[in-house]
């Protein structure tokens, strides 16, 4: 058996029931709250470094487009409902629509979107292969900061030299060993599965 297309999820297990999805959209939520947590504060800016957007590239390429925005968005809804899962934050709370309406929820509003690309191009095999999955990663980080920059640039009101000072330059290292991890361990892992499905 070969593999055509699909998302890592959808490959491993083809015949998930309405109560697995569930189940998988529970793990996926835990596991975004769980990295969110990794915090660390940068000094002068209200956005910390976080491996919240670690999850959502792993969560947006192995559980594909349509469960991978359901995840996502199902974090977001808990977090306005009161669970205190968004990342630690030193100016607001962990929890609430002022998290979401404030100046670092453009990065969430980007989140959710780039669940959305990176599931789609997922299901089209985009993670299969180092060469696709890189710059399938790298274009769901640029979403993730694009809405982050801009939504913290109007709420804020800084200068663009202050908001990418902010909102971007602490964060380019970290992003991008996230990528470098991503992008090499999903092929190696797809490598893995077409061994076990060729037997």
């Amino acid at each position: 058996m070969s593999i055509q297309s699909g998302s890592l999820r959808a490959t491993v297990f083809p015949r998930s029931s309405a109560l697995t999805q569930v189940l998988f959209v529970a793990a996926g939520v835990a596991f975004i709250a769980l990295l969110a947590q990794i915090a660390i504060p940068v000094p002068g800016s209200p956005v910390p470094v976080t491996g919240q957007t670690l999850a959502v590239l792993l969560i947006g390429t192995t559980y594909g487009a349509r469960l991978g925005v359901l995840t996502f968005a199902t974090y977001l809804l808990a977090g306005v409902a009161g669970a205190p899962i968004f990342a630690p934050s030193g100016t607001s709370a962990n929890h609430g629509i002022d998290r979401l309406i404030g100046a670092t929820g453009g990065y969430l509003v980007g989140m959710l979107v780039a669940s959305l690309v990176l599931g789609y191009l997922a299901d089209r095999k985009a993670d299969q292969k180092f060469r696709t999955s890189f710059p399938a990663l790298l274009l769901g980080d640029a979403i993730i900061f694009t809405f982050g920059l801009l939504w913290l640039q109007q709420t804020l009101d800084l200068s663009w030299s202050k908001t990418i000072a902010a909102g971007f330059t602490p964060f380019i290292l970290g992003e991008a060993l996230k990528i470098a991890i991503t992008a090499t361990s999903l092929p190696l892992v797809w490598r893995r599965i077409s061994r076990t499905l060729n037997k």
